[in-house]
Protein backbone atom coordinates (compact mmCIF):
# COMPACT_ATOMS: atom_id res chain seq x y z
CA UNK A 1 0.00 0.00 0.00
CA UNK A 2 1.27 3.71 -0.70
CA UNK A 3 0.72 6.39 1.35
CA UNK A 4 -0.07 10.16 -0.65
CA UNK A 5 1.16 13.52 1.54
CA UNK A 6 -1.78 15.72 1.74
CA UNK A 7 0.17 18.77 1.35
CA UNK A 8 2.13 17.98 -1.53
CA UNK A 9 0.91 14.88 -3.02
CA UNK A 10 4.84 12.87 -2.82
CA UNK A 11 3.58 9.25 -2.54
CA UNK A 12 5.68 6.62 -0.73
CA UNK A 13 6.14 3.53 -1.86
CA UNK A 14 7.20 0.77 0.96
CA UNK A 15 8.84 -1.01 -1.84
CA UNK A 16 10.94 1.83 -3.20
CA UNK A 17 11.67 3.27 0.22
CA UNK A 18 13.45 6.57 0.45
CA UNK A 19 16.70 6.03 -0.23
CA UNK A 20 17.99 9.76 -0.22
CA UNK A 21 16.52 9.77 3.14
CA UNK A 22 18.05 6.41 4.62
CA UNK A 23 14.97 4.59 4.21
CA UNK A 24 15.53 1.25 2.95
CA UNK A 25 13.26 -0.63 0.14
CA UNK A 26 10.38 -2.69 1.88
CA UNK A 27 10.18 -0.45 5.08
CA UNK A 28 6.63 0.21 5.35
CA UNK A 29 5.50 3.84 6.53
CA UNK A 30 4.38 2.42 10.02
CA UNK A 31 7.90 1.71 10.87
CA UNK A 32 8.87 4.97 9.63
CA UNK A 33 10.57 6.79 12.47
CA UNK A 34 7.95 9.53 13.91
CA UNK A 35 10.94 11.94 12.75
CA UNK A 36 10.35 11.00 9.09
CA UNK A 37 9.20 14.02 7.31
CA UNK A 38 8.16 14.19 3.37
CA UNK A 39 11.11 14.57 1.28
CA UNK A 40 9.40 17.01 -0.65
CA UNK A 41 7.49 19.77 1.46
CA UNK A 42 8.69 18.07 5.15
CA UNK A 43 5.16 17.52 6.23
CA UNK A 44 4.92 14.95 8.88
CA UNK A 45 3.86 11.42 8.97
CA UNK A 46 0.34 12.47 10.22
CA UNK A 47 -0.08 14.40 6.71
CA UNK A 48 -0.13 10.83 4.45
CA UNK A 49 -3.34 8.97 3.60
CA UNK A 50 -3.45 5.69 2.42
CA UNK A 51 -3.54 5.25 -1.92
Amino acid sequence: MKYICNICGYVYDPAVGEPKSGVQPNTNFKDLPQSWLCPICKANKAQFREE
